[in-house]
């Protein structure tokens, strides 16, 4: 997720245009009246205590801790379930006669659509100028240890879920921490709690997951096209006229319609991400051994502005959990929505999801600075976040940045209509599952599409990250009481798969094919 915040915004390194003039006067009176209250609650969300001698976001330490107790409870099954996330997501378990709307694929597919965005470009690059090259070890180590969160809301989602009578699936942690009090006789805390996280999740989506999302891809498209000699340029609202409409022929079909569009943009913007990264990778072959020195010893010595092994870590932890969203709770609710009778099953696929965001896509990111921009001098120019990263692929390939553009903006796309689901569940949580109140939620949410490419709501991006990072302390601790049984859900799984209990298609067309043949042969 590539999120907006006036505490991180130095991690993001994001481009921005100016709003028309007609439209300046009405953003500065929105962000006067709103901004009092987004400050406090940003200042609140993202508090940072001293402590080492080095400034850490609290919600950064509540998120790392938990991430480090489920990988160390549940046993490290980031490492020990990574396998069978593999057959699971690949369809080898998949049964289409079990309750649920998608496939495991769709389902990390659209999660995975919701984490990876411009973050994954140009706040890594910014991350890397402020900690140094260690800050992409500690990233890469608080994506590992993220999966383990991954796992355990994603289980929670699929187990807590609801089938609605139309056969569509509710699920997500409003509805785990609301059944985690309802079974202790406190149903009326639990709808509270509920309730909470869902208008949370509400509000959040219009900012982070609407119009941010709107306002870089409308960047992108510019740039690739001309930038102020593009025909755009002046005309945000016809960009985000355009754009509204087509995300709104995906989300008016529900997750199933959102599901198939991102099982096919996902794999092809992490292609042609992960491509084009690796290609200029292996143009700078020859630093490659020099780059994963600097960021081992860059994690454990004083490297970078914030100095030292401990402001790496506080930086790349930061990148890391801002973009793969372990802890919040939104990825559950895409989860919830796969076919299939085993919760426990869609939490391990989910360990995919940190992997492919963090340890795959950061990384290479990184990796694209430590070879190009290090060594040929890139650090030194004033570039940062974006601009930086495309410098280093310009400088191999003059080309190269429009691939990198055209992979921002369809970042941006498919973050934001996987967040329009997450929004639109928070939405039904609250009003209801009718279909008139479910049509109201999208109209509005592309309406707000178009806003994002015409202003400069600040205060709104800010107001609306920090309430969404504010849902991760009720999950986490949802999470927490939940442990045990997660462990149990997960254990008892696995045992099934060993045994037999639960075998993959491969095993049962293998017994189906065996006992034809001896059939065959008695007779």
């Amino acid at each position: 997720m590539s999120t907006y915040h006036s505490q991180t915004g130095w991690l993001l390194g994001l481009s921005t245009l100016s709003a028309p003039s007609f439209a300046e006067g009405l953003d500065e009176t929105i962000n006067q009246w709103i901004s009092p209250l987004s400050s406090g609650l940003s200042d609140f969300i993202f508090y940072k205590a001293n402590l080492f001698g080095h400034d850490i976001p609290l919600i950064v330490l509540w998120l790392a801790i938990a991430a480090t107790f489920f990988t160390l409870y549940l046993g490290f099954m980031n490492v020990r379930a990574f396998g069978h996330a593999i057959k699971l997501v690949r369809g080898d378990y998949h049964n289409a006669s079990h309750s649920g709307e998608i496939s495991h694929f769709q389902a990390v597919a659209t999660a995975v659509s919701g984490t990876v965005g411009i973050g994954n470009i140009g706040g890594v690059a910014v991350a890397i100028s402020i900690g140094g090259p260690g800050a992409a070890f500690w990233l890469i180590v608080a994506g590992f240890l993220a999966m383990s969160t991954k796992l355990a809301e994603c289980t929670l989602g699929v187990k807590y879920r609801r089938q609605n009578p139309d056969g569509s699936v509710s699920g997500g942690p409003m509805y785990y921490l609301e059944a985690f009090l309802a079974k202790r006789n406190m149903p009326g805390a639990g709808k509270l709690l509920g309730g909470f996280y869902a208008l949370a999740l509400v509000v959040g989506c219009f900012g982070i997951g609407n119009m941010f999302q709107s306002n870089q891809a409308y960047v992108q498209f510019v740039n690739i096209t001309g930038d102020d000699s593009s025909f755009f340029a002046d005309k945000g609202w016809l960009f985000g006229l355009v754009l509204a409409l087509i995300i709104g022929a995906v989300i008016l079909g529900g997750i199933r319609s959102i599901a198939r569009v991102a099982g096919k943009v996902v794999p092809f913007m992490a292609v042609l991400y992960v491509v084009s990264a690796i290609v200029i990778i292996a143009m700078s072959a020859e630093y490659i051994p020099a780059a994963f020195g600097m960021m081992f010893t860059g994690a454990f010595t004083s490297d970078g502005m914030t100095g030292g092994m401990i402001g790496a870590m506080i930086v790349g932890f930061q990148r890391a959990l801002f973009s793969n969203e372990a802890g919040i709770g939104s990825a559950s609710i895409a989860h919830s929505a796969v076919q299939t009778d085993q919760p426990a099953s869609e939490g391990i696929v989910s360990l995919l999801e940190p992997f492919i965001d963090t340890i795959v896509i950061c990384t290479l990111t990184s990796l694209v600075i430590i070879t190009t921009a290090y060594p040929h001098g890139l650090m030194d120019t004033g570039l940062e976040g974006i601009a930086l990263t495309s410098a280093a692929f310009e400088h191999h390939i003059s080309w190269a940045p429009y691939p990198l553009a055209i992979a921002g903006l369809l970042f941006a796309f498919s973050t934001a209509i996987s967040w329009s689901y997450y929004g639109l569940k928070g939405w039904t949580y609250l009003f209801g599952e009718a279909t008139f109140s479910q049509n109201i939620f999208k109209t509005v949410f592309c309406l707000f599409i178009m806003l994002g490419c015409m202003t400069n709501l600040t205060s709104v991006l800010n107001f609306s990250d920090a309430i969404v990072f504010l849902i991760a302390v009720p999950n986490i601790i949802g999470l927490y009481l939940y442990a045990p049984e997660v462990k149990r859900e997960v254990n008892e799984y696995l045992a099934k798969v060993k045994s037999g209990e639960i075998a993959s298609r491969r095993q049962v067309n293998g017994a189906s094919a065996t006992g034809v043949s001896k059939e065959a042969e008695a007779a």
